[in-house]
């Protein structure tokens, strides 16, 4: 137990100093996330690989954050900057050509690693992209207000995901009874799930009151979102570990599991959360 907490204050310190730090720390911050994730992911997915799996591990985390490092570049004042991208009129085409050709180039570094199943480990590379990197590029957009960056928009999206997992925890186990999901995750329950939402709901009010940069509506629907697309986030994520017979994605945080365990319903959220508020939203989200 002592090592849970020190290892969640730990954690809650260094979101909390990342967030309010600045856009540079912010950037930096979910950088490092970013990899970290992809290097947990990437190690599960390639466990069973024989040739080269620490190259490919190196190979999927590079890949999959460049969309977050490429992206986040056109936003943040850095110093290695690539302004003949952000100065350039066809910069998001030009940023997509940047994300495809390392994937050629990974075709082609296949024809020499001497693997069974070399279309199989490209696909492993892309989920990288897709699952991991493409989502936290998305929550750069959603920090972006008129004026940059603005953080209480990522801190109150975090809060609704703690919120929706924290409270579906402590209601599951205090009150649950009907297994909610029990060929993916047995201690699910429908009243935890349920509760989980309720109490998100309650967030999302309270968020509004205090955080104008949403608006009631907006803090609503990103509730909604939350409640139920970061419950199957979790759930995708249980459904990898099961597949491969493991317990936790990594053990950087000793007590809670690896990072990946940490986000998987915030990866599953951010997509879903962007698409929201560009269809429904009134505020801006660049």
């Amino acid at each position: 137990m002592k090592q849970r907490v020190i290892s969640a204050t730990i954690f809650v310190i260094a979101m909390l100093g990342g967030v309010f730090g600045g856009a540079k720390a912010f950037y930096a911050l979910f950088a490092l996330i970013t990899a970290g994730c992809l290097w947990e992911l990437m190690g599960l997915l390639f466990a069973s690989e024989g040739n080269y799996p620490r190259l490919r591990k190196v190979l999927g985390t590079g890949l999959g954050v460049l969309p977050f490092l490429v992206y986040g570049s056109r936003h943040f004042d850095l110093p290695f900057q690539p302004y003949w991208l952000t100065d350039n009129p066809n910069a998001v085409l030009l940023a997509v050509v940047l994300l495809v050709m390392p994937v050629f180039l990974l075709f082609i570094l296949e024809l020499f690693l001497h693997s069974e199943r070399p279309f199989v480990n490209i696909g492993h590379y892309l989920l990288g992209v897709v699952y991991i990197g493409v989502p936290f590029a998305l929550l750069i957009t959603i920090s972006q207000g008129h004026e940059g960056y603005v953080p209480m928009r990522v801190f109150g999206l975090l809060l609704l995901t703690w919120t929706n997992d924290t409270m579906a925890y402590f209601v599951g186990s205090k009150m649950g009874k009907r297994p909610f999901f029990s060929r993916i995750s047995p201690k699910k329950t429908w009243e935890g799930t349920l509760g989980g939402m309720v109490f998100t709901f309650l967030a999302a009010w309270l968020l509004s009151r205090w955080i104008p940069d949403f608006t009631i509506r907006e803090w609503l629907l990103l509730a909604a979102c939350v409640s139920i697309l970061g419950t199957l986030g979790d759930l995708v994520e249980s459904m990898l570990k099961r597949s491969i017979q493991i317990k936790d994605s990594g053990s950087l945080m000793p007590g809670h599991g690896g990072l990946l365990d940490r986000f998987d319903s915030f990866i599953f959220v951010l997509p879903f959360a962007w698409l929201t508020l560009m269809l429904f939203g009134s505020s801006s989200v660049f």
